[in-house]
């Protein structure tokens, strides 16, 4: 037999009310200043500020950096960085969905490391970040990227849009508090788009190329909770245990693709590099297009997956599960309702081929084959 090597990320506090443990546990390490890393949509919430105040009162003395919005760029990471400085913080406390958490990794990189944050791309002949990352802690506040247990941060640069993916295990959160309370004001449709992006990668973690049973099984019981709480999640938002079940989805979505992604991802990349479209609406759209592509090469990866669901073990039940399931959730089957449309098919296959997500796909993708899997979708 071979020896194969795995790993498992970040400790985890999980449950409802787990962020009140934030102050203590930082206190117990010996930091006392905390720079609190969000996005401005976070920021306006009315339990942001109760968390600040709560740090205050736990002994804390907190900044806060609140200058991201959108797909994160360079420049916010810089921003970040000069804050982290300016208010001479010990430690990080990231809170918000995945462009929050990769900021905050991204920072981390820029606070000890000192060549350009791009310098450290994930990519041959790049620079090692071979510098301590300041201690940093996670608080997702969606159930999408599953970023707070991530090894990478992808931020994409101010001029060109191309998404950069910065990677180190040195990256991962110190701690974890995943607490479903924070994911209850989250919209019906960012609820939708963050999920299929849980879903995304659950799915092509599964179909990724390789060997790894842990993945594997990981990855199909965390797509049995998207099925069993999703379209609840949406419909009843105020549902604690919908939401639970939908951050351990995520969170094990993004333990599993550490196996790899595949072609879905690509495309979505491509998405949000040209289109500027939200990542995980992008994934929801382009799911049943991109996979489509995958079903010939291994169908019965398709048939456990449908037969872990409890449907007929078919490929073809499972691709009607997915089609219905976005069409409860009103994610829409075609680029055209997003407004992107076939003059910008050249440029969309260009950045996803030249994308690394479909390395680990289960068909080689050319081409020619983009072009075809984003012409099904206009």
């Amino acid at each position: 037999m071979s020896i194969y090597g795995f790993n498992f990320p970040t400790p985890i506090r999980f449950g409802a009310g787990s962020r009140k443990e934030v102050g203590p546990h930082l206190l117990a390490q010996g930091f006392s200043r905390p720079l609190i890393v969000t996005d401005k949509g976070v920021a306006q919430q009315a339990f942001f500020a109760e968390f600040v105040a709560l740090l205050q009162e736990q002994g804390l003395k907190p900044a806060v950096f609140d200058g991201i919005w959108g797909n994160p760029v360079k420049s916010q990471v810089l921003a970040g960085a000069a804050a982290f400085r300016a208010a001479e913080s010990d430690a990080m406390i990231g809170i918000g969905g995945g462009a929050a958490l990769d900021v905050a990794k991204a920072i981390g990189v820029c606070i000890h490391n000192p060549e350009d944050l791009f310098a450290y791309e994930d990519r041959p002949g790049a620079l090692s970040i071979d510098q301590p990352i300041p201690y940093w802690v996670a608080l997702p506040t969606t159930a999408g990227t599953g970023s707070e247990v991530g090894r990478s941060a992808v931020i994409s640069d101010d001029q060109t849009h191309q998404k950069k993916i910065i990677f180190a295990p040195s990256l991962l959160a110190r701690q974890v508090f995943a607490d479903p309370e924070l994911t209850l004001g989250l919209p019906p449709h960012i609820t939708a788009a963050t999920g299929m992006d849980a879903l995304t990668h659950l799915v092509e973690a599964f179909l990724a190329q390789g060997y790894h049973p842990i993945c594997d099984g990981i990855a199909l019981e965390g797509m049995r909770l998207v099925q069993a709480s999703l379209v609840q999640a949406v419909q009843e938002p105020g549902s604690l245990q919908a939401r639970s079940d939908m951050l351990l989805a995520s969170m094990m979505g993004a333990i599993a693709f550490q196996k790899g992604l595949g072609v879905v991802h690509s495309c979505a990349h491509a998405l949000s590099t040209v289109a500027d479209l939200h990542h995980g609406l992008a994934n929801g759209i382009m799911i049943n297009h991109a996979l489509a592509f995958n079903a010939e090469a291994v169908p019965e990866r398709f048939e456990r997956m449908a037969a872990t669901l409890g449907l007929e073990p078919s490929v073809e039940a499972f691709f009607h599960w997915i089609k219905a399931l976005r069409a409860e959730i009103g994610i829409p089957h075609q680029l055209g309702a997003v407004k992107v449309g076939a003059e910008q098919l050249d440029a969309l296959v260009e950045v996803a081929l030249a994308d690394a997500c479909h390395a680990s796909n289960p068909r080689i993708c050319t081409r020619e084959d983009f072009v075809q899997i984003f012409e099904g979708a206009f």
